[in-house]
């Protein structure tokens, strides 16, 4: 099993940009497929992206297509986003899936972190 602690995550103006972090514990982040999901209050979790874990390829949602990056280096992942907006608020959680696939349905990942709050303010 892996334990996930993701960080990172603040205020920040529209236009900005932050990074966040997930850092994993107990086991090497190589076995499994690594994904970061979003949930503004009211709103289902939603996919945000996910990175492959054999190659490193990439995938996004629509919404966070050409702003947001994911990347890996040893045991963390990254969140890399740009030009945010305020419809990007949301608490962000980073995922990992005991799988060769990847998958944009939460129900299909293993491990969650505690998730970190973003906020963007226009």
């Amino acid at each position: 099993q892996v334990q996930l602690v993701e960080s990172g995550g603040g205020l920040v103006q529209a236009g900005g940009s932050l990074r966040l972090s997930c850092s994993a514990s107990g086991r090497t982040l190589s076995g499994y497929v690594m994904g970061w999901f979003r949930q503004a209050p009211t709103k289902e979790r939603e996919f945000v992206g996910a990175i492959s874990r054999s190659f490193g390829t990439t995938y996004y949602a629509d919404s966070v297509k050409g702003r947001f990056t994911i990347s890996k280096a040893k045991n963390t992942v990254y969140l890399q986003m740009n030009s945010l907006k305020p419809e990007d608020t949301a608490v962000y959680y980073c995922a990992a899936r005991s799988s060769s696939l990847s998958s944009r349905r939460s129900d299909e990942y293993d491990y969650w972190g505690q998730g970190t709050q973003v906020a963007v303010s226009s």
